[in-house]
């Protein structure tokens, strides 16, 4: 079995990240199938029954799911923001008890296939005992692979399903794209009810202006991947994690209107409290506690610097 650029060592098992279904050759496997953006809440319900199920019989626990996003490359979405890219998405599986991950290319030829076909090409890699769904789950050819027609092709290609009934937060379907919108918004407390964790933006420190510094309150500055959902402008209260250590942290979101009104693209800049080292190089992880407030336009340099110490004491007393 080769595993393409993705082999994790995690409490001393051997899991592993295909990048497509060729070259995987397993056998007896209980599988999930979709696209899990976010690995919220609700695809944690059928990820916890996978697991427990696949322990139970001694399968392999696997998850098989797509990039790009199937509606970007359908021309549904063009504009659409991952909740997590592959990587982050595997290693949270793996963090649920998931022993494989392939993150399958989906194009145009991809979304040709019948339910029919896609599930035979499945079944030979895979060899699937049991499959996990959604109850309101489909894949194939317009949809065509419901619960009810992959049980029946369970029937033929040697597999049972098992369907569950999404989970609901106040009796709404918890979903990715709610997520999305909780996050355009800055809800960062409301969207990590519905994933299960804070939200996390990941990246490489760059240089920036140095105007923190200069005033007294270094930031750094992050290097976020575009392809990632950014909450809304404004002020949050972070987890900043560096070299394995959490440290508070305030983060800001924004166009800087201060100083660099002309800028159209956000910047993200983290001052991490009671630390004075330099950065730059390092990778630095994000977790979005709690947002404390909208971005504002100062009309001094002064009056900036009086409102990021109450960002920061804001910071303190919801991370204490």
């Amino acid at each position: 079995m080769a595993a393409e650029e993705g082999v994790f060592l995690l409490v001393g098992c051997l899991l592993q990240h295909y990048r497509s279904l060729d070259g995987v050759s397993l056998q007896n496997t209980c599988l999930a199938i979709g696209v899990f953006d976010g690995v919220h809440r609700g695809h944690q319900v059928v990820l916890k029954q996978l697991t427990a199920d696949a322990r139970q019989v001694g399968a392999p626990a696997v998850v098989l799911t797509f990039y790009p996003h199937p509606t970007v490359i359908l021309g549904r979405r063009n504009d659409l923001k991952y909740l997590t890219l592959p990587d982050e998405k595997a290693a949270v599986l793996f963090a649920l008890g998931v022993d494989a991950v392939i993150t399958h290319p989906f194009d145009k030829s991809l979304s040709a296939l019948s339910a029919h076909e896609f599930m035979g090409r499945v079944q030979a890699h895979l060899g699937v005992r049991r499959l996990w769904v959604g109850d309101d789950f489909a894949l194939g050819h317009n949809r065509q692979g419901n619960v009810a027609c992959l049980t029946e092709l369970g029937k033929t290609l040697g597999y049972e399903v098992q369907a569950i009934t999404p989970l609901t937060n106040g009796g709404e379907k918890i979903s990715s794209r709610h997520i999305r919108t909780l996050l355009d918004t800055g809800q960062v407390v409301e969207a990590a009810t519905q994933l299960g964790r804070y939200y996390v933006l990941s990246g490489p420190i760059i240089h920036g202006d140095g105007r923190g510094r200069k005033i007294n309150v270094p930031t750094a500055n992050m290097k976020y991947p575009t392809e990632k959902v950014v909450p809304a402008n404004g002020v949050y209260a972070c987890w900043a994690w560096l070299g394995g250590q959490r440290r508070k942290a305030v983060t800001n979101i924004g166009i800087r209107p201060t100083f660099t009104p002309e800028d159209r693209m956000a910047h993200i800049e983290t001052h991490l409290l009671d630390f004075n080292q330099e950065l730059y190089g390092e990778e630095v992880r994000l977790e979005f506690v709690a947002r404390l407030r909208d971005e504002m336009r100062f009309s001094s340099a002064e009056e900036l610097l009086r409102q990021i110490h109450t960002d920061i004491d804001g910071a303190r007393h919801i991370l204490r």
